[in-house]
């Protein structure tokens, strides 16, 4: 979009302007509707599972905007002359109990031929104007809470390649399927919440950088305290990565400085593409350590405090 006139209006609160997760646009003063879209090809075998991990990853847009998904419209490619169109039927079947499970009504969506399958969502939520979190905001003093455990890309990579063991892919998978609904809900009770944002393809540490960015602040994580599968550290050593891993790493590593005892295959981690991965939130000490009591007793065990908010080097991350 680069070069291209983007047409301007003063009902416009999010728009093109920053990496946000989603569009804002105001329609009256106590009302503003969040417009997001996403889909990708399989990352899973079952196509039950794939149409709920795609529309769980949709829907998190709106979530990590403070928002509440309203609607949604699938989008679908699919090879209808060499694929059963039962595959298909189980994809949106997945889809629609998930948007089912978030409150979300299915009005409609689009259907192309293709060689590859595809399968995803455009949502539309609601929220108050003065009520939206954006992935900028930050203030040095804030700690960052993470809510998901990191490393559904190695999985699926190593899922790919025969490799993965059955109760690491379910664990994966169990991931991948849970909204960030219950977070969403509980952030939108507090008024403390400096900034926000899902950790998708980017990695952990590419999205707590386009924060960093935003806010102009640096920050500090704290590598022990960054929750990750449990078994995907050999995959990693091994290089048993996605490309976007790589990709990832080389595009940020100038802008990391990573403390010598932390270990070259934790960082990988760190890089690794999400689907469907956990919000990121900066706020206050004292508000982060209750937040994160309140999702725990939510039912959101893998929510930890990852690091801290610190005033320079600014747009770089220390890890320690």
């Amino acid at each position: 979009m680069k070069g291209l006139p983007l047409i301007a209006d003063p009902n416009l609160i999010v728009g093109m302007e920053h990496a946000e997760d989603a569009g804002v646009y105001r329609l009256r003063e106590d009302l503003a509707i969040i417009q997001t879209v996403d889909f990708f090809t399989p990352i899973v075998d079952d196509p039950y599972t794939f149409g709920q991990i795609a529309a769980t990853n949709a829907l998190s847009d709106v979530y990590a905007m403070g928002g509440r998904p309203l609607t949604a419209m699938n989008i679908v490619c699919f090879p209808i002359r060499k694929m059963d169109v039962g595959i298909l039927r189980d994809i949106l079947r997945g889809g629609l109990d998930k948007m089912r499970e978030a409150g979300v009504l299915l009005i409609g969506g689009h259907s192309v031929e293709d060689d590859e399958p595809k399968y995803g969502l455009a949502v539309t939520g609601v929220i108050h104007p003065d009520r939206v979190l954006f992935n900028r905001g930050a203030k040095p003093g804030d700690k960052l809470i993470l809510t998901k455990s990191l490393g559904t890309g190695i999985v699926s990579t190593a899922l790919k390649g025969g490799l993965a063991d059955p109760a690491l892919v379910a664990r994966s998978v169990a991931c991948m399927t849970t909204l960030n609904g219950k977070a969403a809900a509980l952030l939108a009770q507090r008024e403390d919440i400096h900034a926000c944002t899902d950790v998708t393809g980017f990695g952990f540490l590419g999205h707590a950088l386009e924060m960093a960015e935003g806010s102009e602040v640096g920050m500090t994580i704290e590598a022990a305290s960054v929750p990750y599968f449990t078994g995907i550290r050999a995959f990693a050593e091994e290089g048993v990565v996605p490309g976007g891993l790589i990709r990832n790493r080389k595009y940020r590593e100038a802008q990391i400085e990573i403390a010598p005892a932390c270990p070259g295959w934790l960082v990988d981690i760190f890089f690794d593409p999400q689907t469907a991965g956990g919000l990121l939130i900066a706020l206050p000490t004292a508000g982060a350590e209750q937040l994160l009591r309140q999702m725990h007793a939510a039912g959101i065990d893998e929510a930890a405090i990852v690091g801290d908010v610190t005033a320079s080097p600014k747009a770089k991350i220390r890890i320690v």
